[in-house]
């Protein structure tokens, strides 16, 4: 089981503020930037004060930033906003909060407050452009981005750059960005989905439909086939539901508040009245924003209704057994928490309930399993020195434990780490949780 979530900000957003002006936030989320009682228990949980030590680079004194601005006692100075900037907005300050304080919904409205008071300079004002106005919101722009990064690999043109030495005609950050590009072996998901997925062994014990998003879609098919297969084997009849938009996620966290509006009302008219015991997915960071479209898209009863709905495949696949024999699989196998599965949607037992059907598997336990990895959406790109501080403790961790295959259930933690793992020379598979129960189940359905 896992606590209720509970988005605290339904008003509709204030007016935002410009340079040296107050900042007008909407009256619950004024209530709720008050609810600090300033103890200092999220100090150990955030990833920047431990690698900083420094009182504004944590929850509690970046909530003091915050209040300075609503209270209009400070303005958006460059200071001030980069000590917010730096924020990976893991929300494994809530979980350590003994108040309830919700700070994520207080940081992503302030940061869609300083857009307008100061927005970012050059570099990241350009990754914004690309990635939320054009990319995201846009599916076949991002297919087709894809379609000619999956040729160059194919090609060998990828390769060709990189021994030929032109890769380093490119800016430094856009090696560094093109160094983390994954490779892109799997075909898009809904390029060839059927609109619907039997149950294995009979009548279905449930009716889900299957949020495939937009990155993941596109990117990490294999991981979709994954866990349909793995969702069919439980039992469940799967819908794939074509013209899903991307969820909105990164929109929301970096203060892109509109964008992130727009597409998610494009997903609720895709998912409504389809007749589902659950809408379904995979993507820790998607989930904990989809199911929060109740309280982001305030007053819209169909937000409310697809929130209601929302599953993380987890939490569906524990309430239900597999209905084939499992393989054994012989590995040493540790799990590492997406922050917004773990400190966004409060679900920590059931990823690991699932994946320990798997026989034959050795567990070891991964120290600080809880903290971020430095992904964070694009922070890894917008804040690449923090991110590769906060990596280093998380590739350090693995390597201790001796495993060669580690679990975790978000697309951005899983490039990440495996990015880093690479570099620190770790012999190790990074892989999504269904990825690993797939290679368990037989290749189709068996015959009854």
């Amino acid at each position: 089981m896992h606590a209720p979530i509970v988005a605290p900000v339904a008003e509709p957003p204030a007016a935002p503020a410009r340079a040296g002006e107050r900042f007008s936030f909407p009256p619950r989320a004024a209530e709720l930037l008050r609810s600090c009682v300033h103890c200092g228990l999220c100090l150990g949980a955030c990833p920047t004060y431990r690698e900083l030590g420094n009182e504004n680079d944590s929850p509690r004194g970046r909530l003091y930033l915050m209040k300075g601005l609503a209270d209009g006692r400070i303005e958006a100075t460059p200071a001030v906003a980069k000590h917010l900037d730096l924020c990976l907005d893991c929300r494994a300050c809530e979980t350590a909060c003994p108040s309830g304080v919700h700070y994520g919904s207080i940081l992503e409205h302030t940061r869609a407050h300083l857009q307008e008071a100061r927005p970012p300079g050059g570099f990241e004002r350009l990754l914004r452009a690309v990635f939320f106005r054009q990319l995201f919101p846009h599916h076949e722009r991002l297919a087709l981005i894809l379609g000619l990064t999956r040729f160059m690999q194919r090609s060998g043109l990828r390769a060709l750059l990189h021994r030929s030495g032109a890769i380093k005609l490119l800016p430094a950050r856009l090696r560094e960005i093109e160094a983390m590009q994954p490779e892109l072996k799997d075909e898009p998901f809904r390029s060839n989905a059927p609109d619907v997925f039997p149950a294995w062994g009979g009548a279905p014990a449930k009716r889900v439909a299957f949020f495939s998003g937009c990155v993941m879609d596109l990117m990490m098919g294999g991981i979709h086939r994954a866990t349909v297969k793995v969702l069919q084997a439980h039992g469940c009849e799967v819908l794939s539901v074509g013209g899903q938009a991307c969820c909105g996620a990164l929109m929301f966290h970096a203060g892109e508040a509109e964008a992130g509006r727009a597409v998610a009302r494009r997903n609720l008219e895709l998912f409504a009245g389809l007749g589902v015991d659950a809408i379904v997915n995979n993507s820790a960071g998607c989930g904990s924003t989809l199911k929060e479209y109740g309280e982001l898209l305030p007053g819209d009863a169909r937000a409310h209704a697809f929130s209601a709905q929302m599953r993380d495949v987890s939490e569906v696949l524990a309430a239900l057994e597999p209905r084939v024999e499992l393989r054994a699989l012989d590995a040493t196998v540790t799990y590492d928490a997406p922050c917004h599965l773990l400190h966004g949607q409060k679900i920590s037992a059931p990823p690991l309930e699932v994946a320990l059907r798997i026989p034959g598997l050795k567990w070891v336990a991964l120290p600080e399993a809880e903290f971020c990895c430095g992904a964070a959406g694009i922070y890894n790109l917008t804040q690449p020195e923090m991110s590769k501080q906060v990596l280093a403790r998380k590739v350090a961790a693995i390597a201790g434990t001796g495993a060669r295959i580690v679990l975790t259930g978000n697309p951005g933690c899983i490039l990440q780490i495996r990015q880093g793992c690479r570099d620190a020379g770790l012999d190790v598979e990074v892989l999504h949780p269904m990825e690993l129960f797939a290679r368990a189940l037989p290749e189709r359905e068996p015959e009854p």
